[in-house]
């Protein structure tokens, strides 16, 4: 039996770059030659470039001598002898490199009500807020649980705490009091800053209760005070010695608050991965090393310019709006869209018209978004993007999984009009920052493929033993060298780090825990996830180009693909299938299965046919988006869900993919 994942969808499409829609800033990559040539620098001199940048992106307190520390890998330490300020980076500069009065915030929320905030204005509100925190005796290496729904209070929360040192772990408004219990124990936080309550398609979601229920389950004695944001007039439980309003932590307090200088490798946040079972996997970032990343990423795939609009769509619980929400499009001066609400309210339009009325330059969303608004607007054609004027769109952007081909085209012709560059991501929560990804009006475009990895990052598809494979054979895709924004350690726990990340058998490089191939123009694909590779015959098959198969058919909106044991082949491919035309009954579904089956037979092998087809209305997922394979694991095998599922918007369409052809 081969060792490799076996890469068996072929896609030679491409699409040239446009260079018209395309600003210059002092760091942008102009052309292939210049990325050429700076991958080359990275390579031949690797500590005197990442020292580049950290002196020219970066201000720092106490500059560095020593640029990276490799006496104690995998825990690599960057910048050791320097001092900085995350928040000093992200708005003291702005007052006075012209930004001052610029707007950085268009918040719009869930009923469409819209707020702007200036960089001064953010920097004040910043202040204030932080100096209530030292008021009450918080200062840095303090711990502080955010959960918060997306606003501006929640950037003002992460940044008075980077202000102080304070060490931060946002988490995602969607778990459940037992999540948060866990992670307030985890990290042994003396402070939680949450809100009343959160209002996402009109209805008002509860937060503090959940807050409340979490400390009542023991063990969290650490904690002093919960800062609440009042988002609405709902009624909540107080206690007077414990609880305050963050309007009155921030009332009375000074305009200015002298920034806490940390040591470049003290910690910024921690973040729990999602979908994680068992114990909270905390991912430890540090404070230089992350910001650094965040910015020149930004700055390279996004083309980032001072007249920009940028909107990423995430939530605040996750890495990416951490990343490219909280702290890089405010270190580089720019305007940004934060959204409270969801892309189906109060219709499928939302996203169209917000960039309509927003002005939107740069768009960055998920590919289950896009294909959820592929289906709305296959059936409604008054939302389709169409109906919508999006030219002011010159960069749009996909986050959170491999992006399927035909999905790909659908994004890069309805909504990019075919003159936007599509900057399809690969990065995670542990790298800090985008690692594979084409560059505006540089890279070439292939559907599906993320292309290229940016300077400075070594990346490279490997067997199990740590051997780069040959093109076209898939693998584990894994980083040879270290980098500035890479996770540092999992907090409280060295050695699940060291046997996650960074396995002996991999010769201590960074394996990332998804299969991948490169093509014979080095570009990579992503196969999925490590543990979602089916062996099938002896065949190891990535789900990714499966699901991409049938996507690729003209009545499929969405597609998940996972493994249940089969007596005879190992495993058996169960595809879950949501059609752009209503779902299916009968002898209507035992065809349109066959027709399904057959396609990805031509399209892929017979190899790869599924054995069972559910059909359902939807696919359940995060309230982020994310489609939920572990639960989707356990319905093919016919086991109960025993398993957290509160962080899962829609679980009853589970009982729709019952039914198996």
């Amino acid at each position: 039996m081969s060792n490799h994942i076996e890469s068996v969808l072929i896609e030679d499409r491409v699409f040239n770059p446009k260079k018209n829609n395309i600003k210059d800033n002092n760091f942008f990559i102009k052309d292939l030659d210049v990325y050429k040539s700076l991958c080359l620098e990275s390579e031949n001199d690797y500590k005197s470039f990442w020292k580049k940048y950290a002196l020219d992106f970066l201000i720092w307190h106490k500059l560095f001598t020593n640029v990276l520390d490799e006496s104690e890998a995998p825990h690599y330490k960057w910048f050791t002898d320097g001092e900085m300020n995350v928040s000093f980076n992200c708005l003291d500069v702005n007052l006075t490199n012209g930004n001052k009065h610029k707007t950085a915030i268009i918040f719009e929320s869930d009923d469409g009500k819209v707020e702007k905030i200036s960089y001064i204005e953010l920097f004040t509100r910043v202040c204030k807020f932080a100096n209530g925190l030292k008021k009450l005796g918080y200062c840095s290496g303090d711990r502080c649980i955010i959960y918060m729904p997306m606003s501006i209070e929640v950037v003002v929360a992460m940044q008075a705490c980077a202000r102080l040192g304070i060490i931060i772990s946002v988490v995602f408004g969607g778990f459940s009091s037992k999540s948060l219990h866990e992670r307030i124990v985890d990290i042994g936080a003396s402070l939680v800053i949450t809100a009343d309550s959160q209002k996402r398609g009109g209805k008002y979601i509860p937060l503090k209760v959940a807050v409340d229920d979490a400390i009542e389950m023991g063990g969290c004695e650490s904690i002093k005070n919960i800062i609440v944001y009042k988002r609405s007039d709902k009624c909540v439980s107080w206690d007077i010695d414990r609880d305050l309003w963050m309007s009155d932590v921030e009332d009375t307090q000074s305009e200015y608050c002298e920034p806490t200088f940390v040591n470049s490798e003290h910690p910024l946040f921690i973040l729990y991965t999602s979908g994680s079972t068992g114990k909270p996997k905390g991912v430890q970032h540090s404070s230089a090393g992350y910001l650094l990343w965040s910015k020149m990423s930004m700055n390279w795939t996004f083309n980032a310019s001072d007249s920009d609009v940028f909107w990423c769509t995430a939530d605040i619980g996750w890495i990416t709006g951490h990343t490219y929400i909280s702290y890089a499009p405010l270190a580089l001066g720019m305007t940004q869209v934060i959204f409270e609400g969801i892309p189906t309210y109060p219709d499928s339009g939302r996203f169209w018209k917000m960039i309509s009325d927003h002005k939107v330059t740069v768009f960055y969303t998920a590919p289950t978004a896009i294909r959820s608004l592929i289906k709305s607007s296959s059936s409604d054609q008054e939302v389709h993007p169409k109906n919508f004027d999006l030219s002011s769109l010159r960069i749009i952007g996909s986050v959170g999984e491999a992006i399927n081909p035909e999905t790909w085209l659908w994004y890069y012709k309805n909504v990019g009009r075919e003159k936007c560059s599509v900057v399809d991501t690969w990065w995670q929560t542990e790298t800090g920052g985008h690692m594979i990804t084409p560059i505006p009006g540089v890279t070439p475009l292939k559907p599906g493929s993320c292309t290229l990895p940016l300077p400075g990052i070594s990346a490279s598809v490997v067997d199990e033993t740590g051997e780069d494979v040959l093109p076209g054979k898939g693998g584990f895709l894994v980083i040879k060298r270290p980098w500035p924004g890479m996770i540092r350690n999992i907090w409280n726990d060295s050695e699940r780090f060291k046997s996650s990340y960074f396995p002996e058998e991999l010769r201590g490089y960074y394996l990332a825990g998804d299969g991948a191939q490169k093509d014979n123009d080095n570009y990579f694909w992503i196969l999925g996830r490590i543990d979602d590779v089916l062996n099938v015959s002896g065949h190891r098959l990535g789900t990714m180009e499966i699901e991409s198969a049938l996507v690729s058919h003209e009545l499929v909106s969405e597609a998940a693909v996972v493994g249940r044991p089969d007596i005879t082949t190992g495993e058996a491919v169960v595809a879950f299938v949501v059609l752009k035309d209503k779902q299916p009954e009968g002898e209507e579904a035992i065809k349109i299965a066959k027709q399904l089956r057959d396609w990805v037979a031509k399209e892929i092998g017979p190899i790869a046919k599924p054995k069972d087809i559910r059909f359902g209305d939807n696919l359940p997922k995060t309230r982020s988006g994310k489609i939920m394979r572990r639960l989707l694991r356990l319905t093919a095998n016919g086991e109960q869900i025993t398993q957290d599922i509160s962080t899962v918007e829609n679980i009853h369409v589970l009982k729709s993919l019952s039914t198996v052809l």
